[in-house]
């Protein structure tokens, strides 16, 4: 099973960045995502950004995988 789950940039260098989820920070692939920001939330898959996601969005994704995991 593949999972997908929205992460946080916080920093960004080129086509690589640093994503947050959780308080956890992890090095990401950002070459698949076209014109991404700092602040910005992505669609992570296997160290990948695979899609921007709006902040509303992100949120409510996130909020449902935490319920899973209580």
């Amino acid at each position: 099973m593949c999972l997908a789950i929205p992460a946080k940039i916080i920093e960004k260098k080129g086509n690589t960045g640093i994503a947050e989820i959780g308080g956890v920070k992890r090095e990401v692939d950002l070459r698949l995502v076209e014109d991404i920001k700092v602040g910005d939330y992505v669609v992570l898959h296997a160290g990948f950004g695979i899609q921007i996601l709006d902040e509303e969005e992100a949120a409510e994704t996130l909020a449902l995988l935490k319920e899973f995991v209580e």
